[in-house]
């Protein structure tokens, strides 16, 4: 993509600038060449900037970020099947195995930051690869692990590190590629983690039984190996490397409409596994439902996801707006947890479970086009993104502890779990709606 065009003359000693690359499907942005000027190089212009928005790369990485967003946020929806498995086999309490879940998910939010500067810098494809390492090598030695320390260890540490750093860069890569279509591309690629909520869990359930659970995580792994192939070698970035610069844009907290909207995604993140690890427990405990029954709940939950990401990425781009899309999810999502309270038989829990599950696509499948209509340098878009993931790991490590703090004190009793589920969901609206009125003033009909 990048070349040298050297330019000779007899009377005057070549020196460095840029010029710009004729192919239509490569960014158009600066690259080295030989000129007889002293003349500074020009500077990216973020305003100018404009990504093919299309085209067969484009897209590839659309379905490289569905693989890689498959694993990264599909594969720890399985650990409800894990943790079966590991009150039987280790014999210990409930609340000390889902430390194990509680520290991948926050290391997979946690690892943003860094991860994203460094596809900011142009590491990208090593970041990758770096973290499909860890993940595969997590995921197999799980399936060797005897006791809890190795458990925790492998499964925990290795795989959630391993798995941020997969996330990170690929989203960063993929919103580079897009501008009018960027809410569109990247809730298109956020239907990866619906899929994937769908294959990790159903695939060991399944083979559990027939293979035992070592062989089984196993297949899991090489699921996840042969997923994560493909999507290394499709990913390629397309902006140039931004070397200098923080870890942590700090300047982003001068910015009103950014710490209102980062205070809305921690609020989000605070509630949203309330449902994904409770919904299970309230189906057996309240409704009656087997264990069976109860994870088939979360995988109605997780397909229904996939098609509201893409439909609402589409009215965020041409009719809504990315903000005025979260906001919308957000409030429907408090909506579902107050209707929660009114579930009391198996039909209205598999009602519930197709309801919750569009409304929670509609919201995550939006919330990076959210945040990237925020950022206005596309170069900056991973460092800004890790750090409102890093930001919301505090509040995914937190939120089930504390519905789990409210139903012991109620003695099981979900009404009070409920009830301030929905209302954080609802204050996380309120929240991010002050951000879009920071960014664009009391305006309601623009689109933002």
């Amino acid at each position: 993509m990048f070349g040298k065009n050297i330019e000779k003359t007899p009377n005057h000693r070549p020196s460095s600038s840029c010029s710009y690359d004729n192919d239509p499907e490569a960014p158009q942005v600066l690259r080295p060449t030989i000129s007889n000027t002293d003349a500074p190089p020009p500077v990216f212009d973020p305003d100018t900037f404009n990504p093919p928005d299309g085209g067969f790369r484009a897209w590839s990485q659309v379905f490289a970020v569905i693989l890689i967003n498959a694993l990264a946020w599909g594969y720890p929806a399985s650990f409800g099947v894990y943790q079966l498995h590991y009150e039987e086999s280790l014999g210990l309490p409930s609340s000390q195995i889902s430390w194990i879940g509680s520290c991948q998910t926050f290391l997979t939010f946690a690892f943003c930051a860094p991860a994203g500067r460094l596809a900011d810098a142009g590491y990208t494809r090593e970041t990758v690869a770096l973290g499909s390492f860890l993940a595969i090598l997590g995921t197999f030695m799980t399936s060797l692990c005897t006791q809890y320390w190795q458990i925790f260890l492998a499964q925990g540490v290795c795989t959630g590190i391993g798995l941020a750093l997969l996330f990170m860069p690929a989203v960063t890569v993929l919103g580079s590629y897009f501008k009018a279509k960027k809410a569109f591309a990247l809730a298109l690629g956020a239907t990866g983690t619906g899929l994937g909520s769908i294959i990790f869990p159903a695939t060991l359930q399944y083979l559990i039984p027939q293979i035992g659970f070592p062989w089984a995580v196993r297949c899991a792994a090489f699921v996840a190996l042969f997923m994560i192939v493909i999507a290394n070698l499709m990913l390629k970035p397309y902006l140039p490397p931004r070397k200098s610069g923080p870890l942590m844009e700090w300047e982003a907290f001068r910015e009103l409409p950014f710490i209102l909207f980062v205070l809305g995604a921690f609020l989000n993140f605070y509630a949203l596994y309330f449902g994904f690890f409770y919904i299970n427990v309230y189906a057996r405990n309240v409704i009656g439902f087997t264990s069976v029954e109860a994870v088939s709940l979360l995988l109605i939950l997780n397909a229904m996801s996939i098609p509201a990401r893409p439909i609402m990425g589409y009215l965020a781009d041409n009719v809504l707006g990315p903000i005025n899309t979260f906001i919308i999810g957000l409030a429907a999502l408090s909506i579902m947890v107050y209707c929660w309270m009114g579930v009391k038989t198996a039909a209205g829990m598999y009602v519930f479970c197709v309801f919750f599950g569009f409304a929670n696509g509609a919201c995550q499948g939006t919330f990076v086009g959210a945040n990237a209509s925020l950022t206005k340098d596309p170069r900056k878009m991973g460092t800004r993104f890790g750090m409102v993931q890093t930001i919301s790991a505090f509040a995914s490590l937190a939120g089930p502890p504390t519905a789990g703090a409210i139903l012991d004190t109620s003695n099981g009793n979900f009404t009070y779990a409920q009830i301030w589920g929905g209302t954080v969901f609802l204050l996380a609206a309120i929240v991010t709606s002050g951000s879009r009125i920071a960014s664009t003033g009391w305006v309601f009909l623009k689109k933002k």
